[in-house]
């Protein structure tokens, strides 16, 4: 039996970026208050940003693959459904989240991941050809859900 747990969080440049809503939250309540506006500003800033961080790392999916069954978010499907599943990296990933994209496939792709895996559906009755999951170490992914194949 395999187990492979991976959570899709923020790489550190989204944590940056999010920081700029603190000089943001001063600039905007540094006028509106006579007294110590720049002191409001940065308290409404460091709140802003502590909220946004929880929220984004809160929503962050989780990959997990055990006994059998492979979950990606909210969604789960049994490991044998599964066909191939093939690791993308680079130009051939953007490709993939892109231009060669299936409107009907199944997606759960994070700008701030490049590598994806694309796991072919195996049931003829599902409408979805595929899934297509940001992971960070997609060599492992491949394996776990292999090995939960067997």
């Amino acid at each position: 039996m395999s187990h492979y747990r991976e959570r899709l969080s923020p790489s550190l440049w989204v944590f940056v970026s999010i920081a700029l809503v603190v000089p943001a939250s001063i600039i905007v309540f540094a006028p509106l208050t006579t007294i110590n506006g720049w002191l409001v500003g940065s308290v409404v800033g460091v709140v802003l940003y502590v909220g946004l961080i929880g929220t984004i790392w809160a929503m962050a999916p989780v990959l997990d693959v055990t006994g059998g069954t492979v979950r990606v978010g909210r969604a789960t499907i049994p490991a044998d459904l599964l066909g191939e599943c093939t690791a993308y990296r680079g130009e051939e990933a953007r490709e993939q989240r892109g231009r060669l994209a299936d409107a009907r496939a199944w997606l759960c792709i994070r700008g701030w991941i490049d590598p994806v895996v694309k796991m072919q559906i195996a049931d003829p009755q599902d409408p979805t050809p595929y899934w297509l999951v940001s992971t960070r170490r997609p060599g492992d992914f491949i394996d776990a859900v292999q090995a939960s194949q067997r």
